[in-house]
């Protein structure tokens, strides 16, 4: 085994290591030992941190996670308006999607099957979550938005910018409408409808 993996930095190695290994080969390259070989540790190394692929899979999801958050509270920097911070949150969401496709995919691969396995997987989507469930809040209490359920509202964002993400990172949207207008452009646009069916007439 290396020599600079000790002290628990093993672990964020084989992390590291199978984010390098989504964002080279795919899903499908990734698996214990593959991350093991990248990493430059023994095979059975992996096995001191994670009982099987699914716990490796729930880990980086976790970063992704991490990852994402940390980019939705930095675009929110610039701005007090909670509907500008929407705007700048959304974009900053499609922004990783498309920046890091890979690791965005199995971040919401949905095949951590036994989440209270992996509490940290757990604790960092629940504060992605509740990252829009703030800022719903937030303009609800500006008389931005209606006063409908806050919750409705937040998955409703969450779940269309989301859809979005996927069919752009998927290579899914009309190429007619794609050689015309930037993801971004249609992206705006299709921002703007959204939350115009949730704002106060």
């Amino acid at each position: 085994m290396n020599d600079q993996y000790h002290h628990g930095d093993l672990k964020n190695a084989l992390i590291q290591a199978g984010i390098e290994i989504l964002s080279k080969e795919g899903v499908q390259a990734l698996s214990l030992r593959s991350v093991a070989r990248r990493a430059g540790v023994s095979h059975a190394a992996p096995y001191a941190h994670f009982a099987d692929k699914e716990a490796l899979i729930a880990a980086i999801a976790a970063e992704g996670y991490r990852k994402l958050y940390a980019k939705l509270t930095a675009a929110q920097q610039a701005s007090g308006d909670p509907l500008v911070r929407l705007h700048q949150t959304a974009f900053a969401y499609l922004q990783f999607a498309l920046d890091e496709p890979d690791h965005f995919r199995i971040t919401f691969a949905g095949v951590v099957e036994a989440e209270r396995d992996y509490p940290e997987y757990v604790e960092q989507s629940q504060r992605c979550y509740a990252l829009v469930v703030e800022l719903v809040k937030a303009c609800q209490a500006r008389g931005l938005f209606t006063d409908e359920d806050t919750q409705l509202f937040a998955v409703s964002i969450w779940s269309s910018i989301h859809g979005f993400a996927q069919l752009a990172i998927a290579n899914q949207l009309p190429g007619a409408l794609v050689s015309r207008k930037s993801i971004h452009d249609i992206f705006r646009f299709h921002l703007r409808q959204l939350l115009a069916g949730l704002e106060k007439p």
